[in-house]
């Protein structure tokens, strides 16, 4: 996956021009060591499409687009784009080879070719000539980490100043009209806050990826003589002494500084570890999420780690028990000592250490909590105790009628059967103690589509606490009764009710129970979140189908924290759809795995983002809980057909990478003849795949999400009917 594709999708619109410019420093990467590969230029190889799989070809790199959407939440720096045009970096564009030379031997063939030609580059010269491309990329890294520091620095300052004044300008008798724009603010710094996180953490993972990058080619071009082929970990019972240590490029003996000693905070290294330590996990380079080591402020600077007279050792210590081990030569955990001087570099900046923003953000949101005003107790008619049958019948959702800072079960009806009962769907309603915003978490609008039920279940009934709630919990925990009954995809008359939203108030029976579950239930919301799963004969990875170009729903999605998002305007006549388009409501759709089962897992992932989504709208306290994917964004994404019919057998898994022309799918004919093959159209991630091996033409294959630069305009899905 291509990294500086992923950046544009992530980025804030409106505070492009403040990120990291990766495509410069790699393509000063490639242009700077690519004078050292001829005659051959092997080092595209190095690009590769993720970090352990191999090259691809990659598409002329464009200027990313960013595109405002409408959405309830108002962008707190819509003017930046317009402020800071001048300072837009600007985009390489370069055509990479194909090759497929594998990394581990990359130094190795360039040295062959080099000696078979008589040696193109001297020693010497070639050592002067990396020392000189490590001084200009860290000449260009610095410049990079002044332009995201001080749009980080500045917003916090911001921030804080903001947050100050809002907390010392409280009144208790703010008239309505005051009070709205006090909150106004309020949410407009919370906002911002949360830009903020997403903007460092953006920035941590790319000056991470970039200084990874740099470290490959240089390592290829490293002399081979100052090469360790693995570091080693020698135990120590002593401190300060002598150390005779012994590797692949000879000995080195002297006595350690305690000043060099790099502690491992919540971490422990054993005596017989054997394997290389990675520079990443030993020094937090996964951010702040993880425990932060900085390297001492006395480390050499980087051209004393290229001479071989100095090799780079540094001790290590493990505080469970105690012991040391010696990390030598130039290269620590297979990562040059080069590459540890530019990550301090990142380390010793505020983007990259500070917590404040977060603690900001927090401070923030317990602001607006206390200051919400209670609602007042409201009396309601529903007995507190009541049989299952007993739960009270309604025509429409009456939110007003339900008591605060409790919860409430009831049936709504939505249509009539042959037998002139009444088709009835659950909801279950979180009511807090004050105002608040009003999501809706929908599940099994078709009818065989079962993980959204345990986590309607568990979200309403065990995590949210009625009595600290701000605004109402939604659930409708089975939108398709006649479907959920029948345990089948459609309505009772086989049609989609993801297709003939927002129906018709006089039509078919499917297209009436469509209407009136829009206007009995899905208009009282503010937000929602549709909950499906793949269908009869398919699996899909943890994904979410959102409008990118909507500032909320491009925001839920990746509170969501999916395996995938996936740019999706909505089809014609889906629940989603008509939401956004009949009531403006932000919504969502979150693909939660396989059909007709729960799996535990991806719901908990799931319920995990939906209580980001409720955290970012100040409903419930922050959640501390760590996610457990790094979604990968795709622009758009599109299935694949069969053409003729057999016995089909798809190839990848979902969520993983498949690359162009790799086979991705084999049909065979009922005697077991191969008739045909087929292969990826291009790069991109699987997002579902068909499993059922009976096949008719016009079957589906897989689900294929594309990674670009940029969101394309007008109306994108996935063809998905």
């Amino acid at each position: 996956m291509k990294f500086a594709k992923q950046l544009g999708l992530r980025s804030i619109p409106s505070w492009a021009p403040y990120y990291l410019d990766y495509r410069s420093l790699k393509q000063y990467i490639k242009t700077a060591f690519k004078e050292l590969a001829e005659p051959l230029q092997p080092l595209e190889s190095l690009d590769s499409f993720s970090d352990d799989e191999k090259t691809t070809i990659s598409k002329p790199d464009s200027a990313v687009e960013f595109n405002k959407g409408d959405g309830f939440t108002q962008d707190p720096d819509s003017r930046d784009i317009a402020e800071g045009q001048e300072e837009q970096p600007q985009q390489d564009q370069h055509v990479s080879l194909t090759t497929t030379i594998n990394d581990n031997n990359v130094g190795k063939s360039i040295r062959d070719v080099q000696e078979s030609n008589g040696g193109v580059l001297k020693d010497a010269a070639r050592e002067e000539k990396i020392k000189g491309i490590a001084e200009g990329f860290k000449t260009l890294l610095w410049a990079e980490l002044e332009k995201v520091n001080a749009r980080y620095e500045a917003k916090e300052r911001l921030a804080a100043v903001t947050l100050e004044r809002l907390s010392a300008s409280w009144r208790a008798n703010f008239t309505p009209a005051q009070l709205k724009q006090w909150r106004g603010e309020l949410t407009v710094l919370i906002l911002s806050l949360e830009y903020l996180l997403e903007f460092s953490q953006t920035n941590i993972t790319g000056f991470k990826k970039i200084i990874k990058k740099f470290d490959k080619h240089f390592r290829s071009f490293h002399s081979s003589d100052s090469i360790a082929a693995q570091p080693s970990i020698v135990a120590s019972t002593t401190q300060g002494s002598e150390q005779s240590v012994d590797g692949n490029t000879g000995h080195h003996q002297g006595t350690h500084d305690p000043t060099n000693v790099i502690t491992l905070l919540g971490s422990s290294v054993d005596s017989d570890a054997a394997g290389p330590l990675s520079m990443f996990n030993a020094l937090g380079i996964h951010g702040r999420s993880t425990p932060t080591i900085y390297l001492p402020r006395d480390y050499p600077e980087p051209a004393s780690s290229l001479h071989l007279q100095e090799p780079f050792i540094r001790q290590l210590q493990s505080p469970s028990t105690n012991l040391k081990g010696d990390f030598y030569h130039d290269y620590f955990g297979g990562v040059s000592a080069q590459s540890l001087e530019f990550w301090r570099m990142v380390t010793e900046r505020t983007f990259a250490k500070s917590e404040k923003d977060e603690r900001l953000l927090a401070e923030a949101r317990t602001l607006w909590r206390k200051r919400a005003p209670v609602v007042p107790e409201h009396v309601s008619s529903i007995p507190v105790s009541v049989d299952l049958k007993d739960y009270p019948v309604w025509d429409g959702l009456d939110l007003d009628c339900l008591p605060s800072g409790r919860l409430t079960r009831l049936w709504i009806v939505l249509a009539e059967d042959a037998m002139s009962t009444p088709i009835r769907v659950p909801v279950i309603v979180a009511k807090g103690v004050r105002p608040g915003p009003v999501v809706g978490l929908t599940a099994a609008l078709h009818g065989n589509e079962l993980n959204g039920i345990p986590l309607t279940h568990r979200l309403v009934l065990q995590e949210i606490q009625c009595q600290a709630l701000h605004g109402i919990v939604v659930a409708v925990p089975v939108v398709n009764v006649p479907g959920y009954l029948t345990q089948q995809r459609g309505f009772s008359d086989g049609t989609d009710l993801n297709r003939l939203m927002p129906g018709k108030k006089n039509g078919s029976t499917s297209q009436v129970y469509s209407y009136n579950l829009m206007t009995r239930i899905i208009r009282h919301f503010t937000h929602l979140i549709d909950l499906h799963t793949a269908s009869k004969g398919r699996v899909n990875s943890l994904y979410v189908r959102a409008n990118m170009q909507n500032a909320t729903t491009r925001h839920m999605a990746q509170l969501q924290n999916p395996q995938i998002i996936v740019h999706n305007t909505s089809p014609d006549g889906s629940l989603r759809g008509a939401a956004m388009s009949e009531y403006n409501i932000p919504a969502i759709t979150v693909e939660i795995g396989d059909p007709s089962r729960f799996q535990k897992r991806f719901v908990k992932s799931a319920i995990l983002g939906v209580t980001n989504i409720l955290s970012h709208l100040k409903m419930i306290e922050d959640d501390d809980e760590v996610q457990d994917y790094d979604p990968v964004v795709c622009a758009k994404s599109y299935w694949i057909f069969t053409k003729g019919g057999g016995i089909l057998n798809v190839l990848p898994d979902v969520n993983t990478w498949v690359r162009k022309g790799e086979v991705i799918a084999t049909l065979h004919n009922i005697f077991g003849d191969e008739e045909h093959r087929y292969f990826a159209p291009e790069d991109g991630i699987v997002v579902g795949k068909s499993v059922d091996p009976v096949c008719q033409s016009g079957c589906r294959i897989l689900h294929l999400g594309i990674v670009t630069d940029h969101f394309p305009e007008g109306k994108i899905d996935d063809g998905h009917m």
